[in-house]
């Protein structure tokens, strides 16, 4: 296996990995961060463009298409599995809801 090396020299610890069709973590890029295949876009700053209501269609055009719809829909869908997974992990007790008599 050929090893990976920063321009610094230090050495990559950890392998790229596939999340999906789209997404891919690296090491070597945007600090392991997710991000788009054979880009440095990261998948959380497509996904705040979608939370803030910004049309895929404006999206895919300001990363000059280096992005797609597919690979948008493909970060929604993710994120909404991880949230799924995840949400009683963000619950803070004091937003926690008590039933009331009727």
């Amino acid at each position: 296996m050929k090893k990976r090396i920063t321009p610094n020299g230090r050495k990559i610890r950890g392998q790229p990995r596939l999340i999906g069709r789209y997404i891919v973590t690296d090491p070597a890029i945007c600090h392991g961060k997710p991000t788009f295949r054979g880009t440095r876009v990261l998948v959380s700053h497509v996904l705040e463009q979608v939370a803030e209501g910004i049309s895929w269609d404006a999206i895919v055009s300001e990363w000059r298409g280096s992005i797609n719809k597919e690979a948008i829909a493909e970060a929604v869908r993710l994120a909404n599995r991880a949230f799924l997974d995840h949400a009683n992990e963000y619950t803070a007790p004091e937003y926690v809801l008590e039933r009331v008599a009727a």
